[in-house]
């Protein structure tokens, strides 16, 4: 071989390590990028659970006097009752999640507040109106019994399986299959399974590029993921209108005010939370939500969306474009009746959840707590609430008849929302804005009244029967009680009609009066006079 060559052969091997070397660390650069960008903003579902605690269903009891199924608000408020009646109760909670049971609100509200002071503490502390502040987690890890000793433990406890899933119950023989076949026998047994969050179709059908931009929210996992792209400063997009996407605007708005991060809130309705609201008042908030910085775009819907390199865009039904970063789906949930099928278990047509008695009973000894049961309300028909009073007193009655008490569900739950730090209304019976509604609003007041804690999971059932009686103080001053009046609703109360009846009541700024709407509603009788019934409510106290 010559010398020319064997210079040319060189050259040639030498060009080609040069390549290969270029293509490694392209590579390495490529994989860094994805993995960095994956660590911070990807937002799609995230990862399977890896691992169950215990490591295995074969570790978890055989038999268990009191199996809930389900881990959050519902079930773990049915393990209270059932441990104050029977302090040596051994309780086994399943849940498909891996975290030991916690509260959702705080999720889209106070969390947000307490964030922007510092960094998300392991056990999610915030905050509350009160000033007190608290853990998401109803319970530390040490309240909590090692699953695999259960049935050992003399004093009793309960134990949570975490990352399993329930596939059938035998309500006839009292047994729960897993998801991997293994068989657990119970005396007792809840269904606490609550709801999942909807999607919408046009980012079911999209790519996996556009499904790894969108996300719904429901969790801690998704609170976090969220708050990495507020502080990466990016620009997000909120899809609904109702509680969630309402409350989410306005909590990231606040907290986002001095990061220069762009929130936009789209939704097909008139206005905010036009489900609940009274047209003026739903106009009046979807005002005060832009005043807060958020680009809110009612009469709107996506109808594609598209992904490049940096972001989503939108195709909208106006026929103009959007660009953001991520998109959170807040839609409504739909209750999670999956095992319905295989148990033999009926599901409400319309509704949705599992049909249950006045006792919360779906089949002896088989009882449904919280979001996913469908219960009959003497005075108000066949319901099924997505609330969190809901779900404590509900799963506290369930529980309570676990251990034999055989009470009927009559209570009438409340809720409450908060849009930012100025406005925060509760509700309770049929809040519908189908519904003829009549609002009495006084004057702003300077210094509007503390707000009260409403996460409390020891809610009592409050009220009156027919017979109760309330007195009018004549000394309450004139109110303010046509919309057109108002510039601003400050504070006021607005009945919810029905055959000339209350079913529904929503306090506007006013707190600690819930008991009194109950009893209202609970009287089931006609007024001549609903200024009145208003003035009952002390809106200028």
């Amino acid at each position: 071989m010559g010398d020319d060559e064997a210079t040319r052969k060189t050259r040639m091997l030498l060009a080609l390590l040069a390549a290969l070397g270029l293509g490694g660390l392209l590579l390495w650069l490529l994989t860094r990028r994805k993995q960095k960008v994956a660590d911070s903003t990807e937002c799609g579902k995230p990862a399977a659970i890896s691992s169950t605690v215990p490591a295995t269903s074969a570790e978890l009891p055989k038999h268990v006097p009191y199996l809930l199924i389900g881990g959050g608000t519902a079930g773990f408020s049915a393990f209270r009752a059932i441990k104050s009646n029977d302090p040596r109760a051994k309780v086994l909670m399943i849940t498909n999640e891996s975290r030991k049971p916690y509260m959702r609100p705080p999720l889209s509200k106070e969390l947000w507040y307490s964030a922007e002071k510092g960094e998300v503490t392991k056990d999610y502390r915030f905050k509350q109106w009160t000033g007190a502040e608290r853990s998401l987690f109803f319970e530390p890890e040490e309240f909590f019994v090692d699953p695999t000793k259960l049935m050992e433990t003399v004093n009793g406890g309960i134990a949570v399986a975490q990352g399993f899933t329930v596939k059938k119950i035998d309500a006839a023989k009292h047994i729960v299959t897993l998801a991997d076949g293994y068989e657990i026998t119970y005396d007792e047994c809840l269904i606490a399974t609550g709801c999942a969050p909807k999607s919408l179709d046009v980012f079911a059908q999209a790519t996996p590029g556009v499904k790894e931009k969108v996300m719904v929210y429901r969790s801690p996992d998704d609170f976090e993921r969220l708050k990495r792209y507020a502080d990466e400063k990016k620009s997000i997009t909120i899809v609904g209108n109702g509680f969630t996407g309402s409350e989410l605007a306005c909590s990231l708005a606040n907290y986002a005010k001095d990061k220069k991060v762009k929130i936009y809130q789209i939704f097909p309705e008139s206005g905010n939370m036009s489900k609940v609201l009274p047209t003026y008042l739903s106009n009046w908030t979807t005002a005060k939500v832009e005043s807060m910085g958020v680009c809110v775009m009612p009469e709107t819907s996506i109808k594609n969306a598209q992904r490049d390199e940096a972001a989503l865009k939108l195709v909208l039904n106006n026929g103009k474009s959007l660009l953001t970063d991520v998109v959170v789906v807040c839609v409504g949930c739909e209750p999670n009746t999956s095992i319905a099928l295989t148990s033999g278990l009926e599901v409400d047509k319309s509704l949705g959840g599992f049909v249950v008695n006045a006792e919360l009973e779906a089949r002896r000894n088989l009882f449904v707590a919280g979001d996913a049961s469908c219960f009959y309300d003497p005075l108000l028909g066949r319901r099924r609430v997505e609330h969190h009073d809901h779900s404590v007193v509900s799963g506290r009655l369930a529980g309570e008849n676990m251990v034999g008490k055989k009470k009927a569900y009559n209570h009438q739950s409340m809720f409450w929302s908060d849009l930012g730090p100025e406005v925060g209304y509760e509700g309770i019976g049929l809040v519908d804005a189908s519904l003829r509604t009549v609002g009495v609003f006084a004057l702003p007041t300077p210094s509007p009244e503390r707000r009260t804690d409403n996460l409390s999971e020891t809610a009592v059932m409050e009220g009156g029967g027919s017979g109760s009686t309330v007195t009018v103080n004549p000394e309450t001053p004139d109110v303010k009680c046509d919309p057109k009046d108002a510039d601003e609703y400050g504070r006021g109360v607005i009945f919810y009609m029905k055959d000339d009846k209350i079913v529904g009541i929503l306090l506007w700024n006013l707190f600690n009066r819930i008991g009194l709407a109950r009893t209202i509603i609970n009287q089931n009788k006609k007024y001549d006079d609903l200024n009145e019934v208003a003035k009952l409510f002390e809106i200028h106290a």
